[in-house]
């Protein structure tokens, strides 16, 4: 095994993507933020949600619905406020353009603090390119929509939205969308309080627990044109999904069983969802990595970073998850085409381009590879507040509970790393590149001494390998 590195110097970027509307802020993730997450720990509204759901989807009879709350007047005042980030292009490749996107994000509508006429403007004035409303699925879907405006104010944090909140958010959306400079989408998070959440972005309906109970039910809804009890348009064919913060239900999607069918519209896993790392979630209760099992257990989902926001001051908040996906335009359609081939990347700091290569295919992509030597390049940029910075690059491969660590490369910010690893697909069928800080410990560690223990900055989509 072997590699080789270049910190090639910044090459005449110009300006660095500054944008009206961010302050030029340290990164620090402050822990007033922190404490103003409500962190999954307590019993917030987000817990309450998961227990009293369970409890509801064996005990409620029809007639139960979603219904708007009381909604806060005004947006409220960030916390932090983004670096202006590096430049957009790449030093890879002129075919795609970066745009930074937050796909998960709450309201009123089911237990989130916000308005949702707010939570578009709030995420562009914060400077994202790409932003989605995810409200909860739970109840409310079916059978329950027909009585939603009988339940009473506060009801949608337990039901979660309804058909009419789905039609709102539908034109939310189309009233914040601005083809070639800001992509606004609507999508809704099945919530299951066992199996686990799942996001769905570009359907023209959504489905629930009561109508998809089980992990096999919502693959059927997903893959089809049509399904209902009532022989109603439901299907999700047209839709991407993804797994959400992977391992905090405990049946973890039925340990991602692999359904071939839903193999295409899996899209995305978060990796990073508000503050956490998910790479060693459950470890230390003998829990295997959500990574490992979900891509050993062959589903080809990229990695993605969400803020998960439940306040009223969406995109604003420093050292939450985010993704960066490369574009060939900022239009739902140009969103969706990324999301399709996985060209995204997850981190947690905003401003950050990550591009790679893999023998000069994009992340997301895959490699005829049964065994040898695989030439990795990697564009690193936060500008100028990151000039220099030293990170570390992480090659992770497949292991049993926790991934094994083909390389550990040094890396500085502002310039190109190149280097070369080899690859064995006797080993495992996929590669990961981790972009990590050494100087900052890994909240959630794994075993101890292992490579991935310090902060993780970045995560790649993967590359898989398909020998011809």
């Amino acid at each position: 095994m072997s590699h080789q590195h270049r910190h090639d110097q910044p090459d005449g970027d110009g300006a660095r993507g500054s944008r009206a509307g961010r302050a030029d802020r340290a990164d620090h993730a402050d822990h007033a933020a922190r404490a103003h997450d409500a962190g999954s720990g307590s019993m917030s509204r987000r817990n309450l949600l998961a227990v009293t759901g369970g409890l509801l989807m064996v005990a409620a009879a029809p007639g139960t619905a979603a219904a708007s709350t009381t909604r806060p007047a005004a947006v409220g005042t960030p916390q932090s406020v983004p670096l202006p980030g590096a430049a957009r292009a790449s030093r890879l490749q002129r075919r795609t353009t970066l745009v930074h996107a937050d796909l998960h994000n709450h309201t009123v509508l089911s237990d989130g603090d916000g308005d949702p006429e707010q939570a578009f403007a709030s995420m562009r004035e914060a400077g994202l390119d790409v932003a989605a409303l995810t409200d909860h699925a739970t109840l409310s879907a079916g059978l329950l929509g027909i009585l939603d405006p009988l339940l009473p104010p506060g009801a949608s944090e337990i039901t979660g939205i309804s058909p009419r909140d789905f039609e709102l958010v539908e034109k939310l959306a189309d009233a914040a969308d601005d083809p070639g400079s800001y992509t606004a989408i609507r999508g809704f998070e099945w919530s299951h309080p066992l199996l686990g959440h799942a996001n769905v972005w570009f359907t023209e309906d959504f489905t629930d627990v009561l109508d998809a109970f089980a992990m096999d039910r919502f693959y059927d809804w997903l893959t089809s044109e049509r399904w209902g009890l009532f022989g109603h348009r439901r299907g999700g064919a047209a839709g991407v999904a993804g797994f959400n913060h992977p391992g905090r239900e405990p049946r973890r999607f039925s340990e991602f069983a692999l359904q071939p069918k839903a193999l295409d519209q899996m899209v995305s896993m978060e990796i990073f969802n508000r503050r956490d790392d998910y790479l060693f979630r459950g470890w230390s209760d003998g829990t295997p990595s959500p990574l490992v099992t979900c891509l050993n257990a062959g589903w080809r989902t990229g990695l993605t970073g969400v803020t998960d926001e439940h306040g009223d001051d969406w995109g604003f908040h420093e050292g939450k998850g985010r993704s960066g996906l490369w574009v060939t335009e900022n239009t739902r359609a140009g969103v969706l085409a990324a999301m399709r081939a996985r060209r995204f990347f997850a981190t947690r700091v905003s401003g950050l381009r990550f591009d790679a290569t893999a023998d000069d295919v994009h992340m997301g992509g895959t490699l005829d590879v049964a065994r040898r030597d695989v030439r990795f390049a990697v564009d690193l940029d936060r500008g100028p507040q990151w000039d220099g910075k030293p990170l570390l690059i992480q090659v992770l491969r497949p292991g049993t509970d926790i991934p094994e660590v083909a390389d550990v490369i040094p890396a500085r910010t502002g310039g190109l790393t190149r280097f070369t690893v080899s690859l064995d697909v006797a080993d495992g069928d996929w590669v990961v590149l981790r972009v990590s800080d050494p100087d900052r410990p890994n909240d959630a560690p794994g075993p101890e001494g292992h490579p991935c223990n310090d902060w993780g900055v970045a995560y790649s989509s993967p590359w898989w390998l398909e020998p011809a």
